[in-house]
């Protein structure tokens, strides 16, 4: 089942190209265009995020956050606020009364999306990872931040230390470069896709013979082996 998007917009034209954008990554968008309407979604829907306006034309957008969160049965739906005010006291008030990101308007739609798509998969969880990883002739020690390669220690950055454990956390699961980008380089600084490929170059040539473990996927992005015996193809 898709997961499904509540844009709370007053903003036509804009609400437009956010829900437009979101489902072209195969999520599933409700747009409401006022506080109360976002509030009767949110309690007669199943919902995975709320990306959130403030300046609505009825109630505030951080009034809707309260009352979202003061509710029991949307109290863990996360929220993505999305407002034109940006000053530091709307920053923590949205913040405090538990939004799970902030983005000031104008956002880049890019940015929006890579953020939305964070936030979805830190709710999704998953099982917790082992200390110590192996898989065929490599070893990633999580705890003491070491990689060996045939019991030989490999010196990575700390760069690349996080992009070769998220891409083997999602072992056989296709990684693109722009959720690369906000995972591993966390949009610190405004980069451009190519950095990834660099720096995934530079760590295959770290890795010598583990660096087919790591497998390109010709126009999206990377992907870890499903296992070490895996076929090139």
């Amino acid at each position: 089942m898709a997961q499904r998007v509540l844009v709370v917009e007053d903003e036509k034209d804009l609400a437009t190209v956010v829900a437009y954008n979101l489902r072209a990554e195969g999520l599933d968008v409700i747009v409401a265009e006022n506080g109360e309407a976002a509030l009767r979604e949110a309690t007669s829907r199943r919902l995975d995020l709320v990306v959130l306006d403030l300046n609505l034309p009825d109630i505030s957008g951080l009034e809707v956050c309260r009352r979202l969160k003061a509710n029991a049965a949307t109290r863990d739906l996360p929220i993505l606020i999305a407002s034109a005010r940006g000053e530091e006291v709307d920053r923590v008030v949205g913040l405090e009364l538990g939004a799970d990101d902030y983005v000031v308007k104008p956002f880049s739609v890019r940015e929006l999306v890579l953020r939305v798509r964070a936030i979805l998969r830190r709710a999704e969880g998953g099982p917790p990872t082992a200390d110590v990883v192996e898989f065929g002739c490599l070893k990633i020690d999580r705890a003491a931040h070491r990689v060996f390669v045939h019991d030989q220690e490999v010196q990575l950055t700390a760069l690349e230390l996080r992009l070769l454990t998220t891409l083997q956390e999602r072992k056989n699961r296709t990684q693109s470069r722009d959720t690369l980008l906000i995972d591993v380089w966390q949009l610190n600084t405004p980069i451009e896709s190519r950095t990834v490929d660099t720096h995934v170059k530079r760590l295959r040539e770290k890795l010598g013979p583990a660096a087919s473990y790591i497998r390109t996927v010709r126009g999206i992005g990377y992907r870890f082996a499903e296992s070490p015996d895996e076929p090139m193809e």
